[in-house]
């Protein structure tokens, strides 16, 4: 029988993307927490190997997948005052040498309970941008920072 809308359902509704948690390994050995204001480029594509034998009398190719490529993930949050978690990470950028880690990016439920986790894996910030800056604006000063990283997993908690 088909819901009609007369109960609610509680697994029928899709969640909401604005409540989200970010953690990671500050280089200290501990688990650090931060709050984003919005997180973009979590994507995965595998590159597609076009092949033909020459003998093939079908004259088109055949598709296989290739190298997983993923690009980079950026997060955009608010500046605060002696927050330099970040600008100390990205300080460590050495001749071919960085703290990597693992960043989690977690989705949560109503309960503050994981429901969709992404996991960078080695991750490493490649650029940092801090605010523009207008005489006349009355908005919130907002830092981007990009990672880099090596593969991304998805996992629904």
């Amino acid at each position: 029988m088909a819901d009609d809308g007369s109960v609610q359902s509680e697994t029928v509704w899709p969640l909401p993307k604005f409540y989200f948690e970010v953690k990671w390994d500050g280089g200290t050995g501990t688990e650090m927490v931060s709050s984003f204001q919005e997180i973009s480029g979590l994507d995965i594509e595998a590159q597609i190997i076009e092949y033909r034998a020459g003998d093939n009398k079908v004259f088109s190719t055949v598709k296989m997948p290739g190298i997983i490529k993923s690009g980079n993930v950026t997060l955009k949050k608010g500046i605060f005052i002696k927050d330099n978690k970040f600008f100390d990470w990205y300080a460590n950028i050495k001749m071919n040498t960085i703290g990597r880690t693992a960043v989690t990016i977690n989705l949560l439920d109503e309960s503050g309970a994981p429901t969709m986790v992404w996991t960078l894996n080695n991750a490493w910030p490649t650029k940092i941008t801090g605010t523009d800056m207008k005489s006349d604006g009355n908005e919130v000063a907002v830092e981007t920072i990009e990672l880099a990283h090596e593969g991304l997993t998805i996992v629904n908690a």
